[in-house]
């Protein structure tokens, strides 16, 4: 998503499930989020892997409730800033939040982790060691995404921005990112360092780190330049099948934007417009990628239709995510995962009650597919920040513990998917504190 500042003062509170006991629960359990846990009884946390359609660790099912941060690691390499890390995955444990996802890149921007092609900034480095080691402390569980498809923190952009100053690029163009031998190799030297490296502050390589999730290879993956979509499928057999040739306890998944493609015509109706099927991706056919473990989607259909209300844009919410849950189910076999989802506040109309709806939308549709051991497997939302971020927010960014009424409802899923898992996923505490809800 682009990153927009957030104009403050909104968060209003709007009345939702039982608002009022679940005020009660929020200030008892959420208290002081600045307060570290105490790492000796963290969590010991096991790899997550699948069995079908669902998430499973230790044979048993995982579903995801969590969030977006994207920030972390950046936030992390400074000391003046590095309290928003502990501060923002305290706060999502104590809300019973299981999985964030947050950027492991920053190519050649400022606090660049790759400063250059196999070129690493080591305090950078240390500063992502940092995120991962306390993100295990408190039981979260990270999914890391390799690379930009848009320019911010340097993307494909960069990448082939340095292939031209070497005189090694085939094109100008973006896209050669995708198809560019040089660019490849790049990125596949990118991704071994990542996976390799091993961790400065609790010594686990990252690829034997049960507290990551999975890899995400792209975020929001398009290759305009080939609306057919098979020069973005030869890349993503390349290097999901690359990842697994280093990495095989980690799930892998594309962070596709879920926009079905011309090798699936009979779901084109699905797509927002017609634009959507000509952007080089194509939900089905990638996710159909052996190596590929889950499916990934994005929710933003005000961003997708300019002309369109509030509540046609909540019916158009369940159409996409009931279609794609059908094809996790039907053609994939495999988990769904709506890795972004968020409405803004630059909507003409909007009113922070709208937010409270969507996301309710999304969390019941979940809440139902998991009832039923479907592909739904959960949704994260975009995005949480901590105090003091402003120039980091957008228009979709928010304090958790600032909007009570979103708070609550984010609570609530977590309890109710918490009655599915068969291995405590959440800290003890806060699955005592959802007992006791019941």
């Amino acid at each position: 998503m682009s990153r927009k500042k957030m104009p403050s003062g909104y968060g209003m509170c709007y009345p939702i499930v039982g608002f009022a006991s679940c005020m009660v629960f929020i200030y008892m359990s959420f208290g002081d989020v600045k307060v570290k846990l105490n790492f000796n009884k963290a969590p010991k946390l096991d790899f997550v892997g699948r069995n079908g359609t669902q998430f499973v660790v230790n044979g048993k099912p995982f579903y995801i409730n969590g969030w977006n941060s994207y920030w972390l690691m950046d936030h992390a390499v400074d000391e003046f800033s590095r309290y928003r890390v502990g501060q923002m995955l305290e706060a999502g444990s104590k809300m019973g939040l299981t999985v964030c996802r947050t950027w492991a890149f920053n190519d050649g921007t400022y606090n660049a982790l790759q400063m250059s092609p196999g070129v690493f900034n080591e305090r950078v480095f240390k500063a992502l060691d940092y995120v991962i080691a306390e993100a295990g402390q408190r039981g979260i569980r990270l999914l890391l995404a390799l690379v930009n498809n848009l320019q911010a923190y340097g993307g494909k952009t960069q990448y082939v921005k340095w292939a031209w100053e070497e005189g090694l690029g085939l094109s100008a163009s973006n896209d050669s990112f995708f198809f560019d031998p040089t660019i490849r190799d790049y990125f596949k030297n990118y991704v071994k360092t990542i996976l390799t490296r091993k961790n400065t502050v609790n010594g686990i390589r990252y690829k034997d780190d049960p507290t990551i999730f999975g890899w995400e290879i792209i975020n929001e993956p398009r290759c305009v330049t080939d609306a057919s979509g098979d020069t973005l499928q030869d890349w993503l057999e390349e290097m999901s099948a690359f990842i697994k040739s280093i990495d095989n306890h980690h799930l892998v998944t594309i962070g596709l934007e879920g926009f079905y493609g011309p090798k699936s015509p009979e779901k084109l109706s699905v797509n927002p417009e017609d634009w959507a099927s000509r952007l080089g991706a194509d939900f089905i056919r990638n996710s159909q990628i052996p190596n590929i473990d889950f499916a990934s989607v994005h929710i933003y259909p005000d961003q997708w239709f300019k002309k369109v209300g509030f509540e046609d844009k909540l019916k158009y919410l369940s159409k996409w995510m009931l279609s794609h849950i059908e094809d996790g189910n039907k053609e994939l076999k495999k988990p769904v995962v709506f890795s972004e989802f968020g409405l803004s506040n630059l909507n003409k109309d909007f009113e922070p009650a709208q937010r409270d709806r969507f996301y309710k939308v999304i969390y019941d549709i979940i809440y139902k597919s998991a009832k039923k051991g479907g592909s739904g497997a959960g949704a994260l939302i975009w995005q949480y920040l901590v105090d003091g971020m402003e120039e980091y927010n957008d228009d979709f960014g928010m304090v958790p513990w600032e909007v009570p009424s979103l708070y609550a409802l984010v609570v609530r899923q977590s309890c109710r998917l918490s009655k599915f898992e068969g291995v405590a996923q959440q800290q003890p505490d806060f699955k005592a504190s959802c007992m006791q809800k019941q």
